[in-house]
């Protein structure tokens, strides 16, 4: 009785865990109807038979992304919603420039791992592993060098170089998802209340004012 009850538990677990995990294509593709009524989890799908090659098609990759801006970098999304073919395939990609000393700042994908591949560049590129450890893990990259930022974890990068640089990465999910850490923290929609930002951060309130009033 007590092996059966074992494997019951065991059977439980491993039902639950795969029920987790990201679902599998019921059909050839679900083309996204953006403007579908219908609310799921996702984007609703058109008929496949009214699915054109643009659907599966885009254009522009390119050209470079504008990087006059104080992050001095820009990011080129192809997801389902620019890619509507995509939809429910659990893949998607973005290309990434950088002017020089350009960043991506911190920041998580709370739905997709991240693999990235310089194309042109040095850029300096980690993440940091989950409590208690918080360890920073980095590396510098060179043109052709490939590094992956695991599912949920905060990352970035930054030019190194003289020049410009760019990366391609693709992320294992048709909508990842993007949670930049400082404007969540210091620039939501209300602000967060400045007591809880001047204990967590071990700021004076001050301090937490300017930086709420940057975002």
């Amino acid at each position: 009785m007590a092996h059966h009850i074992l494997f019951l538990g065991f059977l439980a677990l491993t039902c639950s865990i795969a029920s987790a995990s990201y679902p599998s294509p019921l059909q050839d593709f679900c083309v996204a109807k953006p403007n579908s009524p219908v609310l799921v989890n996702g984007l609703a799908c058109k008929d496949p038979k009214l699915a054109q090659a643009n659907d599966f098609f885009f254009a522009g990759l390119h050209k470079p992304g504008n990087t006059s801006n104080f992050l001095r970098s820009a990011v080129t999304p192809v997801f389902a919603a620019h890619l509507p073919g995509l939809n429910t395939l659990g893949i998607s990609m973005v290309r990434i420039d950088y002017a020089p000393w350009g960043v991506i700042s911190p920041h998580i994908h709370p739905r997709a791992t991240e693999i990235l591949t310089v194309v042109e560049g040095t850029l300096y590129a980690g993440f940091v592993t989950s409590n208690p450890d918080n360890r920073l893990i980095t590396k510098v990259l060179q043109k052709g060098d490939v590094f992956v930022f695991p599912e949920g974890l905060i990352h970035f990068q930054r030019n190194v170089g003289y020049g410009s640089a760019v990366a391609i990465a693709a992320l294992s999910s048709e909508n990842p998802g993007v949670i930049t850490i400082a404007n969540s923290i210091f620039g939501s929609k209300g602000p967060i209340s400045t007591e809880v930002l001047t204990t967590a951060f071990q700021l004076d309130k001050a301090a937490v004012d300017y930086l709420q009033s940057k975002f």
